[in-house]
């Protein structure tokens, strides 16, 4: 079997291997993000931590799992949520240290949600402060006598995923 017939093939074929890898290229997801639609027209991008956490019987660990969100038609139109195995013994909101890249650590307030086990924050600055960044660390408090958690990221392809996402809700970039 003949692949190429003379150098016009052989031109013709790098160049339509070239295009084609091209297209793929822009138009694939990065691959540590996992991306996902709701019914209510939320679309999120999510991340696993680079780093385990214990669970509280020591028996397990996991990876917490950082996730971006935009809201199609609604407020707030962007969002970020951290989510856990183990529950924060906080009610209504909690003092999450963040720290983007190497620069200095940040206390923000985030709410706590659904029983415990999911941190959020909403506006577009939370977002907009991540798009250039390479790491993200997260440090928080379990309860009082519970001792602390930390999540670290990797945010390569965020900025991509950022895009993706803000296309899908039809909105700016934060």
């Amino acid at each position: 079997m003949k692949l190429f017939v003379g150098t016009g093939g052989v031109v013709a074929t790098a160049l339509l291997l070239a295009s084609v890898c091209g297209i793929a290229q822009a138009y694939s997801a990065p691959d540590n993000w996992r991306f996902d639609t709701g019914s209510d027209g939320r679309v999120t991008a999510s991340l696993h931590a680079t780093n385990k956490l214990i669970t509280g019987g020591g028996a397990l660990s996991y990876s917490p799992v950082l996730t971006i969100a935009c809201r199609a038609n609604g407020e707030p139109r962007w969002s970020e949520w951290l989510r856990l195995n183990d529950a924060v013994s906080a009610s209504r909101t909690i003092t999450v240290s963040v720290t983007v890249d190497k620069a200095s650590k940040v206390n923000e307030s985030w709410s706590v949600g659904t029983r415990g086990r999911t941190l959020v924050r909403d506006g577009a600055d939370g977002i907009r402060r991540l798009v250039s960044a390479d790491r993200l660390l997260l440090s928080w408090r379990f309860g009082l006598l519970s001792g602390r958690g930390e999540a670290d990221f990797d945010l390569g392809g965020l900025s991509e995923a950022v895009g993706q996402i803000a296309g899908a809700c039809n909105t700016e970039l934060p």
